[in-house]
């Protein structure tokens, strides 16, 4: 079985790129993903990202050839932030 990787971003509109605030592998991946979980942050799951991601020091920007596929999954919780929105 492989073992369990996880990074999480953070992202605000003032940020040049979105920054890597943690890493882990195996139980502290766990720990990220249950952290998220508590705080109803989404979880979006793409193990070639994730694989690239991981490589990078937290609190870094990632690196250019990584903004596309970070910025689609921004746009996507953006819009599930929107539809929460308009549910309340």
């Amino acid at each position: 079985m492989k073992r369990k990787k996880a990074v999480a971003l953070k992202y605000n509109k003032d940020y040049k790129a979105p920054v890597v605030t943690a890493v882990g592998f195996g139980e502290i991946a766990e720990r990220i993903l249950n952290k998220a979980k508590e705080n109803d942050i989404p979880i979006i799951e793409d193990t070639v990202l994730v694989d690239k991601l991981s490589k990078i020091e937290p609190s870094s920007p990632i690196p250019e050839e990584l903004y596309e596929a970070v910025a689609r999954i921004i746009a996507f919780i953006y819009s599930l932030d929107e539809k929460h929105k308009k549910k309340e």
